[in-house]
């Protein structure tokens, strides 16, 4: 690759079409290489299902929606961070350690607020 290639597009348009598809392509390879963030999506889709099966309301759509999408989103940066600190230091290292495990833990703080915004939509219908 020649440095042709990583040139920023400056034309608007274009730019932001080009940064669409990059964010399109990392999302795809998100859900297929990390057994994580593919657990989430079927979660998701899951949700989704559960969404139309019991007729939810406008607005738990949205904080679903929210919920779902915070929860993919923070475990997207979570990946991301955890493969650059693997590139800059493959070795085991104990502040590598540490940054994962901080890493990790904001997906789990995430996961939890979406697992109590589903139990406050559904218990109530399934009861």
């Amino acid at each position: 690759m020649d440095n042709q290639e990583f040139q920023r597009d400056k034309r608007y348009v274009s730019g932001r079409l080009k940064s669409i598809s990059y964010a399109f392509r990392g999302a795809v390879l998100l859900v297929r290489s990390e057994h994580s963030v593919l657990t989430q999506f079927i979660i998701a889709a899951l949700m989704v299902v559960a969404g139309f099966y019991f007729n939810i309301s406008r607005e738990e759509w949205m904080l679903q929606i929210m919920a779902t999408g915070l929860v993919l989103a923070v475990e997207g940066l979570n990946t991301g961070l955890e493969k650059l600190c693997d590139f800059v230091h493959p070795a085991y290292h104990e502040k590598i350690g540490v940054v994962k495990d901080l890493s990790a833990g904001a997906v789990m703080f995430a996961a939890i607020a979406a697992i109590c915004v589903g139990l406050i939509i559904y218990i109530p219908r399934i009861i």
